[in-house]
């Protein structure tokens, strides 16, 4: 990352419901915040924004310009987006605590050269559509990818998809899906497996083994 203008957004403002432990933004693990692992593969990014719960103190000794989140991951990378002076743009979630440099470096890249990019993951299980409570028809997983973040676009291009999203009254999940209504690609990157989300109450048994092989 370093010589690269990018600002990085991290919208940190949602309070785990499903963990149900606060909001993850300052949910330890390994002896670190989630917040505080994020912002490591990131430590050589021109300018970090992020945003959090409203009325949450910013954390000291963290090298962040902190603002306050919308209601919405959204809203709250909108309200990013405004603050970002930067021509590239990276969207990355606080709930994936475990990124390398070389994927944030394989984003960039595709992101310099083609304005949007993502990391993918193939699906390694078998796909179903239940029927009622049954076993229904088989999906082929050769077709699909599970996404990730960070994702980086051009930072003029997400500002006009975000636009473009209030206006048409769009909701999302992550920021690509923006980017594909305005009929713009988005292209895809190798995801990383280390990289996943921290969403339920057993995924943290298993963010703990690896953060103690990344602090060896």
């Amino acid at each position: 990352m370093r010589g690269v203008e990018v600002s990085v957004l991290i919208p940190a403002a949602g309070n785990g419901e499903r963990l149900g432990l606060g909001p993850k933004a300052f949910l330890r693990v390994g002896g670190r915040t989630l917040l505080e692992w994020a912002l490591e593969a990131f430590r050589e990014a021109a300018e970090v924004l992020v945003a959090l719960p409203p009325g949450a103190e910013p954390p000291e000794a963290l090298r962040a310009t902190f603002l306050e989140g919308g209601r919405t991951r959204q809203e709250s990378v909108a309200r990013l987006l405004e603050a970002a002076s930067l021509p590239l743009v990276l969207v990355h979630d606080v709930a994936r605590p475990f990124v390398s440099r070389a994927l944030v470096e394989r984003v960039l890249e595709a992101t310099r050269a083609t304005g949007a990019a993502v990391p993918v993951l193939p699906v390694p299980d078998t796909l179903v559509r239940p029927e009622g409570e049954g076993y229904g028809e088989v999906v082929p997983r050769e077709a699909l990818r599970l996404v990730q973040t960070p994702q980086g676009f051009f930072t003029a291009l997400l500002r006009e998809a975000h636009a473009y999203a209030r206006r048409r009254g769009l909701a999302a999940t992550d920021d690509a899906q923006l980017v594909r209504a305005l009929g713009y690609p988005v292209a895809l990157v190798a995801g990383e497996r280390t990289a996943f989300k921290i969403t339920y109450p057993e995924d943290l048994t298993l963010a703990e083994a690896l953060a103690r092989a990344w602090n060896v």
